[in-house]
């Protein structure tokens, strides 16, 4: 178990997903429901399953993950869209129906860079130590992380949230892709189930479906979360809990070679630097970070070859 991945102010929550993972329409619902601000009981009350269509348990799920996602946020118990919910699922935007998955990667980033709310992922993609590992042991971890912050959380409530966990990532061998039911996070293949039977493993490599300007608006958040230095370098951003390179599974090499095309994607605003064996990316002016969404999303930006 690996408690440097959390701040001593870190407080876990294993439970609110109501055993439920993340569907590929659920975002929309959200945002049509909350685009102007709504109460928060918006997603409780009766008229929920008419509202979103589900029921009552499967409503308290969608708002659970939109908070989640990063493209909502909840203030005196009033929800709605965050400034890049709105860039990105507002009608006439850059991608409403989740057709990019673009879309699906800024959702993963949200939820496997911070503890906040999804701490088993979180832990998972940040503090494993393995590549491949099998639920049993994950509970393990979790169960002896709880135990030792003085959290609040039973060996059942853990089992069902990596229950949840498993099911979010790793595909289903007999579900379409086109399946609305689908788990959203599936789509990225990070995870999938390894030749040992029950066990599963991390997918690493350089993911040709991530964006540059996705990967930088992540390096930019973490960046953020790091207290905002001028400089961070290659292995920061490669191996520390909750970088870029740790939560979409990058190789070092994947990492290397965006650092070096961040010059251009930031018009020199960010530079790398390879000095005396020192590799960094320095910030030399600031960079607003939803517009590396909007570069993402453009089609003047090509994915990266694998």
């Amino acid at each position: 178990m690996r408690q440097g991945a959390f701040n001593n102010d870190s407080k876990g929550q294993f439970a609110g997903h109501e055993t439920f993972p993340l569907r590929l329409l659920w975002l929309k619902k959200a945002f049509d429901a909350v685009a102007n601000g709504a109460p928060s009981a918006i997603f409780h009350e009766q008229g929920a399953i008419t509202q979103f269509g589900v029921g009552r348990n499967m409503a308290a799920s969608i708002r659970y993950w939109a908070l989640a996602s990063g493209f909502f946020r909840e203030d005196d118990r009033n929800i709605r869209p965050t400034d890049l919910g709105r860039l990105v699922l507002s009608d006439g935007k850059l991608d409403p129906y989740i057709e990019d998955q673009s879309t699906i990667w800024l959702t993963h980033w949200h939820i496997a860079s911070t503890a906040q709310m999804t701490t088993t992922a979180y832990y998972a993609f940040n503090a494993l130590a393995v590549i491949e590992f099998d639920p049993t042991g994950l509970i393990d971890e979790l169960q002896s992380l709880v135990l030792s912050r003085k959290w609040r959380a039973t060996r059942g409530t853990l089992k069902r949230d990596v229950e949840v966990f498993l099911r979010s990532y790793v595909r289903r061998g007999d579900a379409l892709n086109e399946d609305a039911a689908e788990p959203l996070l599936a789509e990225l293949g990070l995870i999938r189930e390894a030749r040992l039977g029950g066990w599963y493993e991390f997918v690493r490599g350089p993911k040709p479906s991530l964006k540059d300007g996705v990967f930088a608006y992540a390096l930019a958040d973490f960046w953020e979360r790091q207290g905002g230095s001028t400089a961070l370098t290659a292995e920061q951003i490669c191996y520390a809990p909750g970088s870029p390179g740790r939560v979409f599974k990058l190789d070092e090499d994947s990492v290397i070679t965006r650092l070096m095309r961040l010059d251009a994607l930031t018009d020199g605003a960010w530079q790398w630097t390879d000095t005396a064996g020192l590799r960094q990316i320095q910030r030399r002016a600031d960079f607003p970070p939803l517009s590396f969404i909007e570069r993402a999303y453009g089609h003047q930006e090509l994915a990266l070859s694998a």
